[in-house]
């Protein structure tokens, strides 16, 4: 590829990825309960997809530090919202799964998050809305190789 479109496609990239980021930022906060923040969502809906998983894991997954992911997970157990468990065959391993009350505050914000996101997904036709998708997941997937 041409450097010049390749510079071209980057900036419009991180121009687009910028202003979408940020308006959904604010957009999915205001739906946000008031106790609750993005960062500690996000960590409720990994472990939503997750039986359970490690505080290094989310660590590693979030690339913070495990400070700040320690606090997270101090604050989303004070709020009821995960649980620690000890792993049965090494009890120096601690492992983090949502409550009850976890799964049920991440679905109500998860049906409020689509029902946000469908005002705008809906702007596309199909093809469009699939070929996004799709291009959109391929440069995850590339992320992750790195």
């Amino acid at each position: 590829m041409d450097r010049a479109l390749l510079k071209q496609i980057i900036d419009r990239y991180e121009a687009a990825n910028f202003v979408v980021n940020r308006r959904l930022n604010a957009m999915i906060r205001e739906l946000m309960p008031q106790d609750l923040t993005v960062d500690q969502f996000t960590v409720i809906r990994y472990l939503r997809t997750r039986e359970k998983s490690t505080s290094s894991e989310l660590a590693d997954i979030f690339c913070v530090g495990k400070s700040s992911i320690t606090a997270i997970i101090n604050r989303l157990f004070s709020k009821n919202l995960i649980q620690r468990l000890p792993d049965e065959k090494d009890r120096r391993v601690i492992y983090l799964a949502l409550t009850d009350e976890g799964y049920r505050v991440c679905d109500g914000m998860e049906d409020k998050i689509h029902v946000l996101l469908a005002k705008y997904i809906t702007h596309f036709d199909e093809q469009e809305a699939l070929d996004f998708i799709t291009t959109f997941e391929r440069l995850a997937r590339e992320m992750m190789k790195s």
